[in-house]
C-alpha cells in the first residue's frame, strides 16, 4: 500500500499493529485524525497515554484497576464465599456486563499453552492457590469461567488437581447450545456438552 507521506504511513503501520485492525481500517482511522481538530487528537493520545503510564493491577484479583485495590474487591456487596476465575480482565467485564455474578474474581492473565510456551508459573494460579489457603475456609465455592478449548480445559483441570486439599466446591460455567442456535449447525462437542449437562425443565 502506497502512502503520499511516511507520517501517514508510520501511523497506519503502528495502528494496524491492534488485534482486529488491518491496513485499510487503520488508514481509515489515521484520515479520520488528520479531519479531526488537532484538539481531539491530542485528548487521545493524551488519555491513551494516561492509560499506560498509570493502569494497575488489583492486587487481590489482578483485575484492572486504577487503585491498589480493585473497585470489586473493596466492595462489602460482593459475596466472597464466591469466586470466579477468569483468563483476563476482559471476561471480568463480560460477566459483570450479565449482572447475574454477585462474587468476587480472580484474573489468571491468561490459560496454559504449551504450544505458546504457557506454563502453569506464567499464570496467577500461585496466588489463587494462596489466597484460598489465607481465606481460612471464607471461600465456598470457586466457579473455573474459562474459554471451552483444549487450553482452557487443561487450565480448569490443573486448578482442579491443585484445589484438591481445600474445603472448597469447584464447578464450572455451564456450556450448551446458544440461545436462537440451530442444532445443525452446532458443533459436536458443544451438543454432546449440552445432552449430557442437560438441566430440568422450567
Amino acid at each position: 500500500m502506497e502512502f503520499p507521506s511516511k507520517l501517514i504511513h508510520d501511523a497506519v503501520n503502528e495502528i494496524s499493529k491492534l488485534p482486529g485492525i488491518g491496513k485499510k481500517t487503520a488508514l481509515r482511522l489515521v484520515l479520520h485524525l488528520v479531519k479531526e481538530n488537532k484538539s481531539k487528537t491530542f485528548m487521545l493520545t493524551e488519555a491513551l497515554n494516561k492509560m499506560r503510564e498509570n493502569i494497575r493491577f488489583c492486587k487481590t484479583c489482578y483485575n484492572i484497576s486504577d487503585e491498589e485495590e480493585c473497585s470489586i474487591c473493596k466492595s462489602h456487596r460482593r459475596d466472597r464465599g464466591l469466586l470466579c476465575v477468569v483468563e483476563e480482565s476482559k471476561d471480568v467485564m463480560a460477566i459483570e456486563n450479565t449482572s447475574q455474578f454477585s462474587g468476587v474474581y480472580h484474573v489468571l492473565g491468561g490459560i496454559i499453552s504449551p504450544m505458546n510456551g504457557v506454563g502453569p508459573s506464567d499464570l496467577k494460579i500461585d496466588s489463587l492457590i494462596d489466597r484460598i489457603a489465607k481465606a481460612q475456609g471464607e471461600v465456598k465455592e470457586i466457579i473455573l469461567a474459562l474459554s471451552p478449548t483444549m487450553e482452557g480445559d487443561t487450565t480448569a483441570f490443573y486448578i482442579n488437581r491443585r484445589l484438591k486439599e481445600y474445603p472448597v466446591k469447584v464447578t464450572t460455567i455451564a456450556r450448551g447450545v446458544s440461545v436462537g442456535g440451530d442444532l445443525e449447525y452446532t458443533d459436536e462437542i458443544t451438543l454432546g456438552r449440552s445432552i449430557t449437562g442437560r438441566t430440568l425443565f422450567s
